[in-house]
């Protein structure tokens, strides 16, 4: 493709108008900022992988990757939105194939993001402009209708009873399963439990989860009894991961795929519908909107509080107290709970 030509007329226009300015070309070129080289992608990707948060890393690591795979020796400048998308056909086309796959529109998503994010920092460094931002320029798939859903409390239970009753460590898994009933946590908030995030006295946990976000969030004392004695049995330090395995190790991520693998076998709806610790999340935050509003459920959720959402500009102003979060989990786990009302 050749370089785009400028109409005659324009380019005698922009000289007059320089003319009367005083400035001659060769002003403008003496006068520009000298931008650095831009990097190439396998230089770059590293020193990006480095400074981001390590949840953005997990994330974007792997297509990042992918581009160092497919564009290593280029700078990151010379990428245009066309090779964008053909890399993301060939992700999308090799992808793994999951039986709740929606044919490819995550990974669509996470390429995009992921060079977003590289281009970002590289707009930040110097490297481009942000009319230059070719991932920009590509935009991301529509998000589909979450198939996700609150479970009925028979489903509940009996997710509960086969946790507790199976598997080599039934007492973590059934700590688990009640900790992200009650906080409706996400799971990297569980695994950023630590001991010191605990406040035994007000029945409240430091939930630390994505975004950089932090929330302190009630749980009740029967859960907080369980937490401390986990911290303590299984000796976690006070600073660090609180959820272990009996050896001391903490867990991963990979715990909870185990649990959900072992409940899919004894419950074969669990696998069918493949549910995952985010339904119990969904499960939580529908039944506080039920019974106690919008307004708390948000705060219950731990969401970003945003403007000119489709809930309105009202949603700014109504802000839920932790007494309102105490007294909905209180109504939840049927115990009363130091920050909220007096039974009666």
């Amino acid at each position: 493709m050749g370089e785009p030509t400028l109409d005659q007329s324009t380019v005698e226009a922009a000289r007059m108008l320089l003319e009367r300015m005083g400035i001659s070309p060769s002003d403008l070129v003496a006068g520009a900022p000298v931008r650095p080289t831009a990097p190439t992608f396998a230089d770059y990707v590293p020193i990006v992988s480095a400074s981001v948060t390590p949840g953005l890393r997990k994330a974007y690591g792997t297509y990042w990757n992918r581009a160092v795979e497919r564009w290593g020796d280029r700078r990151i400048d010379q990428i245009n939105p066309s090779e964008i998308r053909s890399l993301i056909a060939d992700v999308k086309a090799n992808r793994v194939q999951r039986r709740n796959g929606r044919g490819g529109r995550s990974a669509e998503e996470h390429v995009i993001s992921s060079l977003r994010c590289l281009y970002r920092r590289a707009t930040a460094d110097g490297f481009i402009t942000e009319a230059e931002n070719s991932a920009l320029k590509v935009a991301k798939p529509k998000r589909l209708t979450s198939t996700r859903r609150a479970l009925p409390d028979s489903r509940l239970s009996e997710i509960y009873e086969v946790a507790v009753s199976s598997g080599d460590d039934p007492e973590l898994d059934g700590l688990l399963i009640r900790l992200h009933v009650e906080t409706a946590c996400r799971r990297g908030g569980a695994l950023a439990l630590r001991p010191v995030d605990l406040d035994e006295k007000q029945c409240l946990i430091l939930l630390r989860e994505k975004g950089g976000t932090f929330r302190w969030q009630p749980v009740s004392p029967t859960l907080m009894g369980y937490l401390h004695a986990h911290a303590l049995e299984r000796k976690a330090p006070p600073n660090a991961q609180l959820l272990r395995y009996r050896n001391g190790e903490p867990i991963t991520y990979r715990r909870y795929d185990h649990l959900w693998v072992r409940l899919g076998l004894r419950l074969p709806w669990v696998a069918t519908q493949q549910i995952s610790a985010h339904w119990l999340r969904h499960t939580t935050i529908t039944w506080v909107e039920r019974n106690f509003g919008y307004a708390v459920a948000r705060a219950y959720a731990g969401h970003a509080e945003t403007t000119g959402s489709d809930v309105g500009a009202t949603a700014g102003y109504v802000k839920a107290s932790m007494h309102e979060l105490a007294n909905a989990l209180a109504a939840l786990t049927g115990e009363a709970h130091p920050l909220g009302s007096a039974p009666r």
